[in-house]
């Protein structure tokens, strides 16, 4: 069990802009952030979308009943996409059965190592950098993808409980009560993830900086002690927050030139919003590397050399 400092008088967001100087200082941080996970994520987005146009190209739109949709009327067109859902739906459930479990280990194995070079180089002087160990990292990083897994699979079994309480066929549907809830459950979800999800965040960090097995160091993470346990989830519940901030932007700017449409053109638009996701992409790195080094630091003033 850690013994912390209670006479810290410090704030878990209290040196987050100090952080975020430091992160800015050093780009090859976010650098390293951003390699890895555009390494997994042009590739798995490229044959994600190969494979949807070869299932287009033998179910087409037409035969799905797209084409038809009525625009004017929001509740037949409800009904008709999710006719055109339930068409396509046998597909891509035979898809995924093999494609998700692929892309998981893809993941895993790319970000694990992605991710281990980024901890072994967060800190500044070369002579106190991490040991470049990639097995600890590569199962926080599964578990953290079990952990957000089962969240998103939670969130969406509630959004059908919603869906199926308040949108009916027999009867008008209570849209109202049905946002209410949708909203709720789902900033509910959100501030879960975000209170629970720093401890497979530090579990690699403590495997490094302690010198424990990588399931040593997720159990650990469970005991850190209430007072840097507090502290680490105020920095992710921000930085989440952060990252919702920048997914608005990035709709804002995208949306930005819309007026002018008619004069600009199609092309421009998609310019735009290429811009703008390729904006929150690198923001959002930018921020992950952020919360790492902000759980060092809390380390290093909770559980650093004659601390624990």
């Amino acid at each position: 069990m850690a013994t912390s400092d209670a006479h810290v008088p410090i704030r878990g967001t209290q040196l987050l802009v100090e952080h975020m100087s430091s992160v800015f200082r050093r780009p090859s941080l976010v650098a390293i952030e951003i390699a890895w996970r555009w390494l997994f994520g042009i590739p798995f987005l490229f044959f994600c979308f190969e494979q949807g146009r070869q299932i287009l190209s033998v179910f087409s739109l037409e035969s799905s009943g797209f084409n038809s949709i009525d625009t004017q009327n929001p509740w037949v067109a409800a009904t008709q996409i999710g006719g055109v859902i339930a068409y396509y739906e046998p597909h891509i459930r035979l898809l995924s059965r093999w494609l998700l479990p692929v892309a998981a280990v893809a993941w895993i194995v790319v970000s694990g190592l992605g991710r281990s070079l980024l901890l072994s180089r967060l800190q500044s002087a070369p002579g106190s950098r991490l040991p470049l160990r990639p097995m600890p990292v590569l199962f926080s990083q599964a578990a953290w993808l079990a952990l957000f897994g089962v969240t998103v699979w939670c969130w969406f079994r509630s959004m059908q409980w919603v869906s199926a309480g308040h949108i009916t066929i027999a009867g008008e549907p209570n849209l109202i009560g049905f946002f209410i809830w949708a909203i709720f459950l789902t900033l509910g979800f959100f501030t879960a993830w975000a209170l629970v999800s720093w401890t497979v965040s530090i579990a690699p960090l403590l495997s490094l900086l302690e010198n424990r097995p990588a399931i040593s160091a997720l159990g650990q993470s469970l005991r850190l002690g209430l007072p840097l346990a507090s502290k680490l989830a105020e920095i992710n519940l921000v930085l989440g927050i952060a990252k919702l901030t920048l997914m608005v932007l990035a709709m804002v700017f995208s949306a930005a030139p819309l007026p002018f449409s008619d004069e600009l053109g199609p092309a421009a638009m998609h310019f735009a919003s290429a811009c703008s996701f390729v904006f929150f992409l690198v923001a959002d790195d930018f921020c992950q590397v952020v919360r790492l080094k902000a759980f060092l630091e809390f380390w290093k003033l909770y559980r650093g050399p004659g601390k624990i």
